[in-house]
């Protein structure tokens, strides 16, 4: 059992020194336009990562909790976004944190809208880069560089394949499963990277569990498909219909790995926009080395 309670999951405190590259580089790549403002942070936060993830040594990951920040209630305190009410200096600082605790050259973050857009982050996209552009994933080869998903309930969906050296991190609630965002970047990675989607390792962060994933309009909103996934007379598993997407669009179920973390169970923790309304979001963020 990790010191926050899950018994699956690493949890890590990193120490960073104040000397060093990773101190000189902290301004650099962070998610704000005015990003060359950025405070230099000296301190880390603590993050949570996926085991079978871990054993890859040219991977870098975590999932950021809601703790180690500079916000104030009722985005206390390591919120990652600028879009729901915080301030800018007090996200610009938090995004410090996490780049300054991944040890990231930068940070990319997008502006999601629940859609189908996919950033495939390349040379060109580093140097023209905005945090306003929509997409709801990211993909890239390109080492140093930490692509962030922004979360309070939904799901932030890690991909890797471990033979091209290719990373991607997606964007998923449940308007992602219904239009199969997964399975589109699935498809992308192998088409622009030459990806074996049988290679390819998946791992499902903290998000809405089937406790608390309930759906009063489902039949209006969901395709009748989606009631395989049904626990009871309005709750869906949104983590088995995750998984069994990424199963159909080519990935072993024997690699894929699901925190089995409700963030609205988990408030203490991370921030819920069901459980909370107003409220922050936490970031997780997925890196090559």
């Amino acid at each position: 059992m990790n010191l926050y309670g899950f018994p699956w999951w690493r949890s890590h405190t990193v120490q960073v020194s104040k000397k060093g590259c990773a101190a000189k580089d902290i301004t650099a790549g962070t998610l704000m336009r005015d990003s060359h403002h950025l405070p230099k942070i000296q301190r880390s936060a603590p993050y949570l990562q996926h085991p079978d993830l871990s054993q890859y040594y040219q991977l870098k990951h975590g999932t950021f909790t809601r703790h180690g920040g500079t916000s104030s209630p009722p985005y206390d305190s390591l919120n990652t976004s600028d879009a729901v009410g915080d301030s800018e200096s007090n996200v610009a600082a938090n995004l410090g944190i996490i780049k300054h605790s991944m040890g990231a050259k930068q940070i990319l973050s997008t502006r999601q809208t629940h859609g189908t857009e996919v950033l495939m982050v390349d040379s060109d996209t580093l140097e023209t880069f905005d945090a306003l552009q929509q997409a709801d994933a990211m993909i890239t080869n390109i080492c140093g560089v930490g692509l962030m998903i922004k979360q309070a309930d939904c799901q932030a969906v890690i991909l890797f394949d471990p033979h091209q050296n290719v990373i991607a991190n997606v964007h998923c609630g449940w308007r992602g499963n219904v239009k199969n965002i997964l399975g589109q970047v699935v498809q992308m990675m192998e088409h622009h990277f030459d990806c074996e989607s049988a290679d390819l390792v998946a791992a499902i962060g903290p998000s809405l569990g089937p406790c608390c994933a309930e759906f009063i309009t489902h039949k209006d909103i969901f395709p009748p498909s989606f009631r395989d996934f049904r626990i009871s007379e309005t709750h869906f598993d949104l983590w088995r219909l995750s998984s069994h997407q990424l199963v159909t669009a080519g990935i072993n179920p024997h690699n894929i790995t699901v925190s089995e973390i409700c963030t609205r169970c988990h408030t203490d923790r991370f921030f819920s926009y069901r459980g909370e309304g107003v409220t922050g979001r936490f970031g997780t963020v997925v890196m090559l080395k």
